[in-house]
This record gives structure tokens, sequence and C-alpha cells, in this order.
């Protein structure tokens, strides 16, 4: 379809030869959409307008044949008389919006398009003004094309037709709009007040009555091309046109017309009359037909969903009351850092507000805050935001009263505070007069500015304890940063929780502290997505299929569920009321609506096109962008570059992020890069993938490693496969060897996405094992179990059919450690074994010493520490002789394990000496996984000698890294030595509240064995506690256990708990069976720690039934022991128990 305008509105062509008639045309243009019709056709197919030959000067209609028109008098063939200004879009559009239609041409031709169209005309205009000169004609109607013309223009929509008495509008197209139903509406509404206007004067001076009609349709169009002079071609979907059309035909004058379709995106904006069902010429079935009657109340988003209420609060009941549970300790003085982590959509701002709305007030004060896509260039943004609730201030309030607002509240709070006061007022935006504060420079500034802020919100949480909320940390800006990160450390002793929000790309320091919780809120489970879908939908059996086709759609995301049932509603696929629907047609295709992602996508293609070229060319780049790669490969002059970047700088698309030492800037906002990018073709898309990659290495020849994941993100989506598993596999080493395990993980994974991509040979098949031992190796610091498993069995699977001796082996020492750590023993004991008899046959020595590590582990968990303490020498010997290579690690890794073994077993200075020797290696290496696993072996002969402050100090330092670089199993394998060592030092509590994490961790992750050792460990600290009833409860449960994973030794633990728990009943049977098996169990095993323990225990039990007497042979066997091995504490004990002074 041609959009031009013309210089008449008759649609007609000029004759070609006939001096009597105009011969009949090879086409007909229709009179009001232009489109090309048949010869023969009557009617136009596209809008549905009668196809009546015009007069060029008056528009009457003209009896075939004629040469002169027979209400004008003019010439059939006449030029039209009419101003110029109406003779093309070019004539008629306001100079801004047509620079701004020719400015985006380019980047729109050839889109698809939403768009409102719009038509108006004059009804029965020629019968009124027949019998006048057409230039009187003419002087009455261009007025009400102006202002017809006027109010599209007004709402920023293109007059894309003057059609004599009428107009036809775009909304959507060529300037994109999110709300272009809206405006359309908006349009009508004002050109229906504009001409009644005019119309009553008309009738004064002329007595013409004018009025006009005018209807709407919204739908789709493709727009092919759009010329210098605003003609634009284009293709309607559908009915998008003729319904349009066919609205204004219906419409009585005066009135404005629409579809459902129309209404749907209008809903709130505007106040409506409906007309019911309607026959319209072109269709089958009637048409529900609305009059648009006048703007309605709502005037945002917000505003116009606000009365739909929020939907019903599901699946997260666990993550409500460990955050409820959080305010308890806080408000007992131990303040708590909560972090609430998920994807956009998944709820994380639904249960903050759940929180805040249940927080009991008094005694609690609440003050929330947030960071915002904008706000990162911003110092203290949030915390100003904090502050003005904080100090009540109100929009109003001038800098006197602020000050006054100020000065008041922090006197009735501490009077030692009003010395900050010139702090706060800066960061109010109120002038700072003192000379003191004037005479600070710009460091002293920010330290007393941090201080200020942290030490208003202690002094308020020492009056009442303190809730603050601070929500979208991925935006936060650095100082807020800088604050959070200085308030934190002295939460604490404070009654206090912080509890931040943030979307996963958003890292801080916190995870190493003891009070920090991470909640990650992932989409709803299956159930919790069912729930919340029969909140929404309703019990009708027939929207079943509907739900199942929802939660596979949205993944179970709860906001993307929300927005499509009411799409479906708006469409008008469900019919009812929340939680009343019904399916209304039957479903042939959904849509998972994207709002923010439309409002960015019509802002994107608001910009020129030069600006939009080169904000999707950095979308490729990434969310960080260096002006020196963008230059690179828009091959563009460096001016016309640095214009670019600041006009959507200034539109706040991008920032600048680093002036030194090189020019980088950064997306505004995650979900604007995320659409700029989706916005690109596939093909275009990967050929600037693939010359990043070109530009990358030509740019930065002996600095690739540097870059080696940016390359590699560039090569896989740029199809360059190869390339991409080569620097995919660098990029994991790179982030393994910093401990960045997860990020390594995603390299590894990526990698065997590209080398799916590859052709089968053997070499793929070897670097298909080879990737995914690395996988599995970056998996083990978080203990995802299940996957290492899946990961190593598939390498299996290709290792087997390769034949490969080697990777065969490799494959048995990994699965070794999945195996115990699984509970499964003896499996991972034969799975170590066949490993070293294949390092054996092949002399592989590396394999050789992982099959030693593993195997060693596999020994440690069931007890056997000579065969441990064996193999794992063997790795220490062979590092001794050749320290290349990852030999020093699984040197200082081993000899860890081994002063963890020996310490077990009571050689505490073998244990002793085996540990420093670990911490050497490890500090040497400064690797964080070697450094967590060292201090702990240090702590280990500490611990069982009953030195509990020496045991403290290091666990503490493992457990910090631990917990910094989420090295999940090695945490809850310190965790039961530290909640020991913690309530053995008389911290029961921080002891318990240890080991409820770790056996929570534990459990949810199936570690069986360490989970065994968390359970049995948090029976003995709750018996400690004074907690009877739960103390047999988990030592049963850890007994179970231990025996159903023959962990042995574990078992003789158990049971020496279980005695205890039993010798404060009457009877003294049951106390002595439990010790008893278990001093038989630490006999047989050489345990000699725990065998004095036993005897302690069973010797203690005795005396209390029967008498001292009775115990004494236990506690002389027990004093013995922890003389021999020189462990004082337990040495006192028994001394006590036997009535002696001291050892």
């Amino acid at each position: 379809m041609t959009l031009a305008g013309g210089a008449g509105y008759s649609g007609m062509r000029r004759p070609r030869s006939s001096r009597r008639a105009p011969e009949t045309p090879a086409s007909m243009h229709c009179p009001r959409c232009r489109h090309d019709n048949a010869a023969s056709s009557r009617f136009c197919t596209e809008c549905g307008a009668r196809l009546a030959a015009s007069c060029r000067s008056c528009g009457a209609e003209l009896t075939e044949g004629v040469r002169f028109c027979g209400q004008c008098g003019q010439p059939v063939d006449a030029k039209r008389a009419g101003p110029s200004r109406f003779a093309s879009p070019e004539a008629y559009t306001p100079r801004h919006l047509a620079e701004k239609i020719l400015t985006s041409r380019s980047v729109i031709e050839g889109e698809r398009k939403q768009v409102t169209v719009l038509f108006a005309d004059l009804k029965g205009s020629m019968e009124l003004l027949a019998d006048r000169d057409p230039e009187e004609t003419r002087k009455l109607l261009d007025p009400v094309l102006e202002h017809m013309m006027d109010a599209v223009h007004q709402y920023e929509g293109t007059v894309n037709q003057v059609m004599g008495d009428g107009i036809m509008a775009l909304f959507g197209a060529p300037l994109a709009h999110e709300d272009h139903a809206v405006r359309a509406c908006y349009a009508a509404l004002r050109m229906q007040h504009s001409v009644k206007s005019y119309a009553e004067e008309v009738r004064r001076t002329e007595g013409v009555p004018i009025q006009i009609r005018v209807g709407l349709n919204s739908g789709e169009v493709v727009v092919r091309s759009i010329g210098s002079d605003l003609h634009m071609d284009y293709t309607a979907v559908g009915q998008t046109t003729h319904l349009a059309a066919r609205m204004e035909q219906m419409a009585t004058p005066g009135s404005v017309l629409t579809t459902l379709d129309t209404l749907r995106l209008t809903e709130g904006y505007v106040e409506t009359r409906p007309l019911g069902p309607m026959s319209v010429k072109g269709l089958d079935a009637p048409l529900e037909v609305f009059e648009v009657m006048g703007a309605g109340a709502a005037r945002s988003r917000l505003q116009a969903s606000a009365r739909r209420g929020l939907s019903r609060f599901v699946g997260r009941a666990t993550e409500l009351e460990q955050l409820r549970e959080a305010l308890g300790r806080a408000e007992g003085g131990r303040g708590q850092v909560i972090a609430v982590e998920g994807e956009p959509g998944v709820g994380k701002s639904r249960l903050v507000h759940e929180l805040t709305q249940a927080v009991p007030r008094p005694p609690w004060r609440v003050l929330e805050s947030r960071s915002v896509s904008y706000g990162k260039a911003t110092p203290y943004l949030p915390v100003s935001d904090l502050l003005k609730a904080y100090f009540q201030v109100e929009a109003r309030d001038g800098a006197r009263e602020l000050r006054a607002k100020v000065v008041t509240r922090l006197r009735a709070l501490d009077e030692s505070l009003e010395s900050t006061t010139p702090a706060f007022l800066t960061l109010l935006d109120v002038p700072a007069e003192e000379v003191r504060w004037q005479g600070l420079d710009p460091a002293q500034r920010r330290q007393r500015t941090l201080d200020a802020v942290k030490a208003l919100l202690l002094r308020e949480s020492q009056r009442q304890p303190l809730l603050l909320v601070f929500e979208d940390l991925q935006w936060v800006d650095s100082e807020t940063q800088a604050f959070l990160d200085s308030l934190v450390e002295s939460l604490p002793r404070a009654r206090m929780v912080l509890l931040v929000n943030y979307r996963p790309e958003y890292e801080h320091g916190w995870s190493g502290k003891t009070y920090y919780t991470r909640l990650r809120l992932n989409t709803l489970a299956r159930a919790s997505a069912d729930e919340l879908l029969h909140a929404l939908l309703g019990e009708d059996s027939e929207l079943g299929p509907l739900e199942e086709l929802l939660v596979a759609r949205t993944g179970g995301n709860p906001f993307f569920l929300e927005e499509s049932v009411r799409t479906l509603v708006e469409t008008g696929v469900l019919t009812g009321e929340r939680g009343r629907y019904r399916a209304a047609r039957p479903l042939t295709a959904i849509q998972v609506p994207a709002t923010v992602q439309a409002i960015l996508a019509a802002r994107i293609d608001r910009l020129p096109a030069r600006e939009k070229r080169l904000l999707q060319s950095a979308s490729v780049i990434g969310k960080d962008v260096p002006f020196a790669l963008l230059q690179a490969v828009e091959d563009a002059p460096e001016e016309e570059l640095r214009q670019g970047l600041a006009h959507l700088q200034s539109a706040e698309f991008l920032y600048e992020t680093s002036l030194f030492p090189d020019l980088e800037y950064t997306f505004k906002h995650a979900l604007t890069h995320e659409v700029a990018y989706g916005a690109l073709l596939h093909g275009h898309r990967r050929a600037l993938h693939a010359r990043l990659v070109t530009v990358i290495e030509r740019m930065t020849p002996g600095r690739l490693s540097e870059r080696v994941d940016r390359l590699a993100y560039h090569a896989l989506y740029g199809g360059l496969w190869d390339k991409a598993v080569i620097l995919y596999r660098k990029a994991g080493g790179k982030a393994a060897a910093r401990s960045a395990y997860r990020e390594a993980a995603t390299c590894f994974e990526q990698a065997l996405v590209a080398l799916g991509h590859l052709p089968k040979s053997r070499v793929r098949d070897e670097q298909a094992v080879d990737l995914r031992l690395d996988l599995h190796n970056a998996l083990v610091p978080h203990g995802e179990v299940g996957r290492m498993l899946e990961t190593v069995h598939e390498a299996e699977r290709v290792a087997a059919a390769l034949g490969d001796q080697r990777r065969m082996g490799q494959v048995a020492a990994y699965m070794t450690q999945d195996y115990w750590w699984t509970g499964q023993p003896d499996r991972a004991v034969a799975s170590g074994q066949r490993a070293l008899a294949i390092a054996g046959k092949l002399g592989d020595s590396a394999l050789e010493a992982i099959a030693n590590m593993r195997l060693g582990q596999a020994y440690a968990s069931l007890g056997e520490y000579r065969r441990a303490v064996e193999a794992l020498g063997r790795n220490v010997e062979r590092a001794e002789k050749d320290p290349r290579g990852g030999a020093a690690l699984r040197s200082a890794a081993s000899l860890a394990w081994m002063a963890w073994c020996l310490g077990y077993i009571g050689d505490f200075v073998e244990a002793s000496a085996r540990g420093e020797e670990a911490l050497r290696l490890a500090e040497a290496a400064q690797h964080d996984l070697s450094l967590a696993m060292a201090y702990a072996g240090v702590a280990r002969p500490y611990l069982v000698r009953g030195d509990f402050p020496q045991a403290v100090s290091w666990l503490g330092r493992s457990m910090e890294i631990c917990r910094r670089a989420s090295f999940a199993p090695l945490f809850l394998l310190v965790a039961g030595d530290l909640g020991q060592a913690y309530a053995l030092s008389g911290r029961v509590e921080e002891g318990l509240a240890l080991l409820q994490e770790a056996t929570a961790q534990s459990g949810a992750l199936n570690l069986l064995p360490t989970h065994a050792w968390n359970v049995t460990m948090l029976a003995e600290v709750c018996a400690l506690a004074g907690r009877r009833g739960e103390a047999p409860v988990y030592v049963e449960r850890g007994l179970a256990l231990a025996r159903a994973h023959r962990q042995r030794w574990l078992e003789a633990e158990a049971l020496r708990i279980l005695g205890q728990l039993r010798a404060a009943e009457p009877a003294p049977g049951p106390a002595r069976a439990a010790l008893e098996e278990a001093i038989g169990i630490a006999r047989e095993m050489g345990l000699q720690p725990l065998l004095g323990r036993c005897h302690l225990a069973l010797g203690r039990a005795l005396t209390r039934a029967s008498g001292p007497e009775a115990g004494r042979e236990h506690l002389e066997q027990a004093a013995t022991l922890f003389r021999d091995m020189g462990m004082r504490f337990w040495l006192e004990r028994a001394e006590s128990a036997l009535g002696r002074s001291g050892p």
C-alpha cells in the first residue's frame, strides 16, 4: 500500500488519449488509503471505500464519460485547487516530526510495527457545500483538515494521507510509541473538541453545520520504505487498516468509534461506551464496537494497573520464615545481613514487601530505599532517600525547614550527633555553611559522611531494632556501596537487619560473614506455580491445558505468569474476573508479555539511525563497552562516534564508567542491553561477533589472556566453533585459578556447546571428555553432586567408546570422590583402586596423584585413617621429588587431609607437622581452596587435643574463605569441627547456629556422609545447649546415617553421644551398652582420642549410677590415654571425675 500525498484526493489518474472521456485506468487508487486495486473493482480491497472517479477540484462523484464536473463545472482533468501545503506529507508534516521521520527511516524500514490507524472525515460535507464556489469551499474545509492534523501531530502521529475532506494517520510508525493506542485516542478526542469549536463559528457566520467522525483500530504493519518526501510504503497485516476505515464510516457525526483491539491497549486511559456487536462490511462475523467518550483517570501504567491489586503470595513461605528468624536474632543483639538474589520477575521485591508489612511496629523501625537504573552516577542516592524518610522530609520543605528537622531529630536521638549535621545536609542537597565542614578536603568529607550515617543508624538501633531495606543493588552507586560495606562490618552486635535484594550480576564481599545469609529466589516450583495460576484463573477444569502451557512457556516466573494471564484476558481468550476466568475461545498461540522490554524497544526505535546502530553494535560488545573496541567495530570517525555516544548518554542508554586508563561505557540498564541486542537479526548479530574476535585479536596481540573470556563469548556467538572451544576452556581454567568456580563451570559448559557444532571426530570426543572433567572440577566446590555425577558418567561413556585408558582412569578417579560424597563407600574405593591400577599401567604420575588424593579421601570417610595417610603420603613423596606443575597444590591438599586423619587417631605431633607444611605450600601458592584446607588441617589436632581457642582461630580462617568463595563441601566439613569447638569453648549458641545451618545445607546438597557428621555434631551441641529433647532425635539420625554409609568412626562418635545422653536415665544399662559398643569400635579402628572420651563418658555414667568405684577403671583408662597423648583439657576432666585435682 502506498501512502502519498498527491495533488488531489480522488485517486484518479490522468487520461491518456481520449478527448471526450477519460480512459479506464489500469488500476484504481483508493481515495482513502491509496491501495492499488484492480481496474474493475468497485470497492477498495484494503479499506472497503467505494472506488468511484471523483472531481479533482471539489471531490464530487463523476459519471463515466463526462468531461466537466456537474457540481463545480471544472474540467475533470483539472488540477485540484487547494493550498500547496496539503500536496504531500512533506508539506503538511511539522518540521520537527519530519526530521524525526527522516532521521529514523533507515532503521525501521523492513520492520514490523504495532500501530493504531486513525481515519477522520467530514460527514456530508460535499452535499452541504455543493452550491458554493470551490475556492470558498476550500476556505471552509481546510481549517477542518488543519484541526485534524494538528491533533494528530500533537501526539506525534503521522498524517499519511489527506483525502479532500478527511485524513488518514498512523500512531506507532514511523515514530515508535509503546502507548500508540492511547495517543490515537487522545488525538481523536482533541480533534473532535477543536473542530466543534471551529464549527460553532462557521455556523454563526456561514450557517453551515460541520461535524467530523473518527475511526480507530490497532494492529500490525510492515514498513517497506520511506521517501525523502515522507512518502511511505507499507503493508497492513490482516484487517488493520480496513477496520479503522470501517469504524470511521460507521461513526455518527461528532463521535469516535474504535475496536476491541484498541480498547485492550487503552484500559484505564480512556472512557468508552460499548455499542455491542455490529456488522462490518468485509467481515463474516459481527465486531464489538466501542465509542470513545473521553479521557480516563489513569495517566500512567501504574495507575492503570493499580486497581487489579496484588496477586496471591505463593511459594516463598520458607524464605519468609528465614527472614523472620533473622529479625529474631537481630532483636537479640546479633545483627544480620540478608541478601535476596534472583532474576527479574521472580518476586524479590514482593518477598521484601511481605516482610515489611508483617514486621511488628513497634518495636521495629523500618527504613526502605532502593537503587534505580539511572542512579549509578549519583553518589548516595539510596542513602539520601533513606535519610529523607528518617528525617520525615517533605517535597515542599525548603532549606530552613529541612535544616530544622535534621537538627531537631539529631538532638533528640543523641546530642553528640549534632556535629554531624553538615554531612546530613549535604546528603539532602542543602548547602552546609559550617566553616569547618567547608575546610575539609573531599576525602575527609567522604569519610565523615560515611561515619555520620553509620553512627546515626547504629545509635537508632540502640533505641529500637532497625530493619534497613535496600532494593535493586545491581544499580547501586559506588558511594552507597562503600557505605553498605562499612555498615556491614559494624552489624554483629547491633539490633539491626540489613535486607538487600539484587539480580545475579551484582557482587559484594559479605559472603564470608557468619551473620550473612543469602536467599536465592528461583522461579516458582511447579506446585507453587499451579497455586498462583489457580488464584489467577480459578478452578475451571477446562483451563488445565492452558495452565500446563503457561507454566511451560514462562518457566514458573511469577511476573510472566501474571502478565500472560492479563494479556489473555485483554485479547479475549479468557473472560470473567480474577479467580473465576473461563476460556472464551480456543487458544492457538500464547505470547509471554514483556512490558518493560516493550517500553525500551520503543525508546530505542526513536533514536536517530546512527545512534540506534551504535547502540546495537555496543550491545554486541557486551554490557561494558570499551570505546576503542566500539570505534574499531564501527569504523567511524572519532568525532562522529563521540557525538553519537554523547547522545546515548544524554538519553540515559549509556554512561561513562572509566576514563583512565581507557575510556569505557556501560549500559545504564541491563534490560536496555538485552533489548538492543535482541533487536538485531541473527545474521547481523553473528557477523558482528565474528568481527569482534578479529578486532580484539588485532588490538591486543600480546594480551589475549586478559581478554580470553570476552574473546570466547564473541567466538561462540560469532559461530567460530573451533576458537570458541579453545578460548572457553582457557577462560574456564583462568576462572578456576582465581577460585571463581561458578564462572569456570559456565565457561566449560559453553565450550561443550561450541564443541557440539563441530563434526564428529576422535579429537572432538577427546575434548568432550576433557571438558567434562574440567566441568566436574568446577562443580566440586559448590557440592553440585547431581550434576557432577551426570557429567562424569557422560565422560565415562565417551571415553569408553574411544577406548582411551588414560581418560578412563581420570574418570574413575573423579567418580571416587562422587561416590563417597553420595554415601557409596564400596564403589568409591573400587573406583579409586581402578584409577590407581590404570595410572600404574600407563606410568601416568598426574593420574596417580589424583587417584591417591581421591582414594585417601574415601578411606578417611570410612575411618580407615592409616590407609588414607598412606595413600595421601604417596602424593607428598612424589611432590618432594618433582614439585613442578600442580604437584605442590596436590601436596598441600594431601598434607591437609593427612593432618586431619592423623589428628583423629591421636598422632598430634605428626599431624601438626603435616598441617604446618600444608599451610606453607598453600600460602606460597595463594590458592584459596588450598588455604582453607590447610587451615582446617592445622586446626584438627588442636580440636581433638582440646585446645579450643587455637582450633577456633584456625577453623575460623578456613570458614571465612569457605563462605567467601562458596566452597560448600569443605564448609560443611569445617562447620562440624567449628561448631563443636565453639560449643566446647563455651560459645554454645554460636556452635548451635552454625551446625543448624550446616545440617540443613548438607541435607539439601545430598552430601550424605558430611550430612551424617553435621547431624551427629548437632546432637552433641544440642545436649550442651540443654536441648535434651532435640539431642536424642539428632543422634539417632546420625547413628542411622553412619551405619548406612559404613562410617564406623562416626558410628562410634554417635554411640558415645547417645551413651552420654542415656547416662541421665535411672538405669545405667542403655548408656553402658552404647558406650561399650563405641569403645569396641574405637579400639578396633585405633581411634585413641575417641577411645579416651568413650572411657571418660562410661566412667562418669557408672559413677553416677553406682558410685566412684564402679567407674574408676574406665576413668583411669581415660586419664592414661589423655596423658599419653597430651590431651590436657580432657585429662583435667578425667582427673576431676576421679576426685583428683590435676593431671
